[in-house]
């Protein structure tokens, strides 16, 4: 055990300050690490005041992390990623950081290009919604995707190309696509890939809650008419969700289905935390929209674990602390280079 504290000791769980970096922290501390939270000016406090920062490390922007790249190497850090690295760095940028990297930096480029990650679902044999190549082609309700993780901002509905071009006007975005839009209840789905183990582990679920989308149900029809209301569904928190019993392994077999698919996109394929995305329809259908190549905000609410998690494990394990357990087991069995790439 002194030499497994030792080998811990020498390394540090760093990530940037923002996403779901409080759950990594805490979930690092758990395991017995040091903790480097990477904060924008002016944005440390929540990390000081939950006392999950070691170490507080202070940028103008997050764009700056490759000019302290040097910094977190001397600190023998290990970074990891969450949606905010594919917000404000390139997949360029993130590949050419020689810092220590929890799981497979290039699968994200699978995640940030929705053509790329569309095809990844397809490999894997999900159902997925309907892809309109060009405004012309509209037919039904479309909702329209940029690329990129922005949590949902600027994503808007359409039903005619007319409409497409009048709303596309008031967004600066230039990439995105024409997606179906399915009706249904949407779901997002937890996983945890071990490479270590060979075994996929669904940690949690949760729904978004999206501004304006989920107040517009309060306001009367004709209304919502009268004010001329468009929704918009810039997420501004999450709610947890168990889901029914009787799904879990169709959950599981697509789970297993997107990690046997990305060992065929890129070597070594996905590695820890992902999330399948999707909507469940009046038929108990998955229509599969989107996949996060990492850890997601929604697991955000399991801090102290979920059904899922305490059936597992017995104790609480949110999926930060699951990376951070995954990277002990790796240093005690020196198998880091099969979690760090």
């Amino acid at each position: 055990m002194e030499r497994e504290a030792r080998d811990k000791m020498n390394y540090t769980i760093a990530t940037l300050g923002s996403h779901s970096a409080l759950q990594i922290l805490k979930g690092a501390k758990d395991e017995g690490f040091s903790t480097i939270a990477i904060c924008e000016k002016g944005r440390e406090k929540p990390y000081r005041s939950f006392r999950v920062a070691d170490e507080v490390i202070t940028l103008n922007s997050f764009s700056e992390l490759p000019k302290i790249d040097g910094k977190l190497k001397e600190r023998n850090a290990i970074l990891i990623p969450h949606g905010t690295y594919t917000g404000v760095l390139s997949q360029e940028a993130i590949e050419n950081l020689d810092v220590n990297y929890f799981g497979n930096r290039k699968i994200l480029r699978w995640e940030y290009d929705r053509t790329m990650q569309r095809a990844w679902l397809k490999k894997a044999g999900l159902t997925l919604p309907k892809i309109f190549r060009k405004p012309e082609e509209i037919d039904r309700a479309v909702i329209i995707k940029f690329f990129g993780a922005h949590g949902g901002k600027g994503f808007f509905l359409a039903k005619t190309s007319e409409e497409f071009y009048r709303k596309i006007k008031a967004k600066e975005a230039k990439q995105y696509v024409i997606q179906e839009y399915v009706l249904g209840a949407p779901m997002y789905m937890h996983y945890f890939y071990s490479p270590l183990t060979d075994e996929l582990e669904v940690m949690s679920f949760d729904k978004r809650y999206e501004s304006n989308v989920d107040s517009i149900g309060r306001i009367a029809a004709k209304d919502q008419l009268d004010m001329g209301l468009e929704t918009s569904y810039n997420i501004a928190g999450n709610v947890p969700v168990v889901v029914r019993e009787s799904l879990l392994p169709q959950i599981f077999e697509m789970g297993e289905a997107v990690v046997k698919a990305s060992k065929r996109l890129e070597k070594h394929g996905i590695i820890g935390p992902f999330s399948l995305e999707t909507v469940i329809t009046p038929e108990l259908k998955f229509y599969v929209f989107e996949i996060s190549a990492r850890i997601v905000a929604g697991t955000n609410l399991f801090i102290n674990g979920t059904p899922y998690t305490d059936l597992r494990y017995g104790e609480p394990m949110s999926t930060g602390r699951r990376i951070a357990r995954e990277i002990k087991i790796a240093i005690e069995n020196k198998q880091l280079d099969k979690v760090l790439m």
